[in-house]
C-alpha cells in the first residue's frame, strides 16, 4: 500500500507558476512510475504527465513546454513544476503511483488559474 499527499496548489494569475508536490509514503518509491492526471470540473480526469522509474518524461500535447515533472528519490517526492499557467490548466491535480498490477492515487490538490 501506498499512500500519496499532493500540496502546493493554489490560486495563480495567468502566466503565473506554481509548483506541485506529492509525497508517497513508501520507501519503495524508486520502483514507481509516477504520474500527474488532472481534472476539470464537469469533465474526465486526464493524463498530464508521467515520470518512469529510469526518470524518463512524457507529457500531453497540450503542457509540452510549460510543465516540468521530476522526482527526488531520496525523499520520495514526486513534483511539476507548472509555468505560464493558463485559465485552462484549471483543475483538481492528482498524483497517481503505478508498479506492476498496483495503481495508487491521492486526495488531490486545486489549482485555479484566474485574474
Amino acid at each position: 500500500q501506498v499512500q500519496l499527499v499532493e500540496s502546493g496548489g493554489g490560486l495563480v494569475q495567468p502566466g503565473g507558476s506554481l509548483r506541485l508536490s506529492c509525497a508517497a509514503s513508501r520507501s519503495a518509491f524508486s520502483i514507481y512510475n509516477m504520474g500527474w492526471y488532472r481534472q476539470a470540473p464537469g469533465k474526465q480526469r486526464e493524463w498530464v504527465a508521467t515520470i518512469t522509474s529510469g526518470s524518463s518524461t512524457s507529457y500531453r500535447e497540450a503542457v509540452k513546454g510549460r510543465f516540468a515533472i521530476s522526482r527526488d528519490n531520496a525523499k520520495n517526492t514526486v513534483y511539476l513544476q507548472m509555468n505560464s499557467l493558463k485559465p485552462e490548466d484549471t483543475a483538481v491535480y492528482y498524483c497517481n503511483a503505478m508498479y506492476a498490477i498496483n495503481n495508487y492515487w491521492g486526495q488531490g490538490t486545486q489549482v485555479t488559474v484566474s485574474s
